[in-house]
């Protein structure tokens, strides 16, 4: 007598099982940060600290593409090689496996706390503030736009929602960040940073970097801050230490010496 029973589709399993190592491998192969592919959709960093956060970024995508494709990969070979009974009626009611549910307790725990680790360890590392830095930055983030105030130098400047704010910095000298808003809070973000931290009212948040490529980039407000958000905008230049001196002396020239507090010139009470 011929058995009714279908035989089971060992070229589909054997498909499911290529089509995650693809995937697995398309996720690995790309991880160089040389290329866009690589970065995954993260900008070139532009300053010494941003490859910390890039490899932090590579790393979680990469374990979450491990965990997809062994999830995919189980529920794939459980619809394949269980797809049909091979006794009339029910299948086995099981009710527990008790291994199993220790595994799948305990897998998940061990990731939640190695991505912890690592989160922990890289944001120490971000957000560590040494005395070895050259330069000192006073942002004052107000409604609507930026203020920069250099204070080593005794300089400043600001702009206006129809003239962006511009920052300049020397390349390759490492610059401490002093975060203050008078109103409301707002974000501090130059994506090519890879960085951003928020200016919060009443409370002075710092940073440290350096960059390390000479170029123009370009600021935003990340913080829904109110009606003209999205007109929050400044650009960073990135300079030689030459570069950065003439345009210092070129502030001082313009009478721009003094230090801003809410948009406003302390020295002369002129509003901005």
């Amino acid at each position: 007598m011929r058995s009714t029973r279908s035989p089971r589709p060992s070229g589909v399993r054997r498909l499911a099982w290529l089509g995650g190592a693809a995937v697995l491998t398309l996720a690995t192969a790309g991880c160089s940060s040389d290329t866009e592919l690589g970065r995954l959709g993260f900008p070139v960093p532009v300053t010494e600290q941003g490859p910390i956060m890039l490899a932090f970024w590579q790393n979680s995508w990469i374990a979450a593409f491990v965990v997809g494709v062994l999830t995919w990969g189980l529920i794939l070979w459980a619809v394949v090689a269980y797809r049909r009974g091979t006794k009339e009626g029910a299948p086995l009611q099981t009710r527990y496996n008790m291994p199993l549910e220790v595994l799948y307790t305990i897998l998940p725990a061990i990731m939640v706390f190695a991505l912890f680790a690592f989160t922990a360890r890289d944001q120490a590392a971000l957000t560590k503030l040494t005395d070895t830095n050259k330069n000192t930055v006073g942002v004052v983030g107000f409604k609507w736009n930026w203020g920069f105030n250099y204070l080593e130098d005794n300089a400043f400047e600001t702009g206006t929602p129809a003239r962006p704010a511009e920052l300049w910095m020397p390349v390759n000298e490492r610059t401490r960040f002093k975060l203050t808003s008078p109103d409301v809070i707002h974000s501090f973000w130059v994506p090519q940073f890879l960085f951003k931290m928020d200016v919060v009212p009443g409370r002075e948040n710092q940073f440290e970097l350096t960059p390390n490529k000479i170029g123009v980039f370009e600021g935003k407000c990340a913080e829904l801050c109110g009606t003209y958000h999205a007109r929050m905008l400044f650009s960073v230049h990135v300079v030689s230490l030459a570069d950065y001196q003439a345009h210092i002396a070129q502030l001082q020239a313009n009478g721009q010496s003094g230090k801003l507090e809410t948009g406003r010139i302390v020295t002369t009470g002129v509003a901005e």
